[in-house]
């Protein structure tokens, strides 16, 4: 039976998927120390020391089958959850126990560890926005041609097309990715530097040989998948790291927000909807309605991710010399939930970029209710060429339209801003004439063909270079 007294974070139970959480959990931890442990005793081994093969074997053979139950027993003695583990496995494995750790600090597993975990949850960040942008992608390419109102200031403005808006929150997250990619190449492991930065313990194992320090830490570096290990540090690697790569999560949480706001503003214009499942229920009182639950999720937990980038910046900032333990409690916090968090958000930005609807007669409707007054220029110039005075000409439209716009604000009726140019004599045009201008396509200036140049010249080359990552599915809790 489930236990429902003790607090549980939503960020552990309810957004992320399966995969994230796994990499902030304590076995992907726990697994990466034993894996640091060993690829400590091999390059110490190689580099000299006297470390024998039959002793790294036996680490090997026990590297996944941790015995939690030893290391929590004698951590609640020793106080120290680095020794402690160090103990289990030397229960596991008493032939290698004196070797295992073996001039390093608890800060060679613990700081290392976070590093490859920050490294691999960046890497599944970055999957996750590859598959956002191509499904955002094919929307755009669909819709590269619909004609919609474009808006400034939340006041309707020269129309645009729903795939051109579309490459809008598009051109975004491409940044974003670019982001993430640059911070993610400079990403480097602590290594081997001791308590204080110096390697001075190792220096004395290896007998004064600088050199062989310097090989140690690109050894470690090599077995555990890295190009090098950060050329100097304290007893931790610089926090600034973590102000980097979670500034990489709040841009991508910031994109995602405003790709969420313009959905729910579509939404209750009817004109584009997010996903809704067929037994959704969209309120307990109102059985009609369907809200954008989905898209206010995402706003939710961006502005998190954003306001959580701050965490990191004060740690960073405020460190004292070589180290102070006063980022531990606040870095296992803020790191692991903003990758959670972040996480959830493209989960919810793939599910929903899949499955938008689109309503083009209503988007139409809402068009053409407004498009007589931005066709005005057009009509202008048409009265011109057949002998009207342009400022005159200006004038009486500047005036008809007003008079059209108070007709449909305070008396709620349509725009009939065509029928009174189309009754003044000044203009000599007729509304036969007048409906032949009203031609959405003919007011959207290089949208479509915007579209397809931003998705060839930019877009598909991403797609093209991340084939191997396309087809994640989201896995959100509806």
């Amino acid at each position: 039976m489930a236990d429902y007294t003790g607090y549980t974070s939503p960020l552990s139970e309810r957004y992320p998927s399966a995969e994230m959480k796994y990499l902030f959990s304590p076995e992907m931890k726990f697994r990466t120390w034993r894996r640091l442990w060993i690829a400590l005793a091999e390059a110490e081994k190689e580099l000299g020391l006297e470390i024998t093969q039959e002793q790294i074997d036996e680490l090997i053979a026990h590297k996944d089958d941790i015995n939690y139950d030893v290391a929590k027993a004698r951590e609640k003695e020793v106080r120290h959850d680095v020794m402690s583990h160090v103990y289990a496995y030397g229960v596991q494995c008493p032939k290698a126990k004196g070797i295992i750790h073996l001039g390093a600090t608890s800060c060679y597993v613990g700081d290392n560890t976070d590093l490859i975990i920050m490294t691999e949850a960046l890497k599944l960040i970055r999957t996750k926005l590859i598959n956002a942008i191509d499904h955002l992608a094919d929307f755009a390419e669909k819709y590269r041609s619909q004609p919609c109102l474009a808006y400034t200031h939340y006041q309707a403005a020269q129309p645009t097309t729903v795939g051109k808006r579309a490459t809008l929150w598009l051109n975004d997250l491409v940044m974003d990715l670019g982001d993430l990619d640059y911070v993610l190449s400079t990403i480097r492991l602590l290594g081997s530097k001791g308590t204080t930065g110096t390697q001075a313990s190792f220096l004395e194992l290896f007998g004064g040989d600088h050199e062989k320090c310097k090989a140690l830490d690109q050894k470690v570096a090599d077995k555990m998948g890295f190009e090098a290990c950060y050329p100097v540090s304290g007893q931790t690697y610089s926090r600034k790291v973590d102000s980097r790569v979670l500034n990489v999560l709040a841009g991508i949480a910031q994109s995602a927000h405003k790709f969420s706001n313009d959905i729910r503003l579509l939404q209750h214009m009817k004109e584009v909807e997010e996903p809704f499942e067929k037994h959704q229920i969209g309120s307990s009182a109102m059985a009609y309605k369907r809200n954008p639950m989905r898209s206010e999720r995402m706003a939710s937990l961006a502005n998190y991710v954003i306001s959580d980038a701050m965490n990191p910046q004060l740690t960073a900032a405020t460190q004292w010399f070589e180290r102070t333990l006063d980022d531990s409690a606040n870095k296992r916090i803020s790191v692991s939930e903003a990758f959670l968090a972040t996480d959830s958000i493209l989960e919810l930005y793939i599910n929903i970029s899949e499955g938008l609807v689109v309503y083009p007669k209503v988007i139409e409707a809402h068009l053409m209710a407004e498009l007589p007054f931005m066709a005005t220029e057009n009509i202008l110039m048409d009265a011109v060429k057949a002998g009207g005075d342009r400022q005159e000409l200006h004038e009486r439209i500047r005036e008809l339209s007003m008079e059209a716009g108070k007709t449909v604000k305070e008396e709620g009726k349509p725009n009939d801003l065509l029928d009174r140019i189309a009754a003044d004599p000044a203009f000599n045009i007729s509304k036969e004439a007048l409906q032949k201008v009203m031609k959405p396509e003919n007011y959207i200036g290089r949208s479509a063909e915007q579209t397809l140049e931003f998705l060839d010249g930019v877009i598909k080359p991403v797609l093209s270079a991340n084939r191997d990552v396309l087809g994640v599915e989201a896995e959100i809790n509806v």
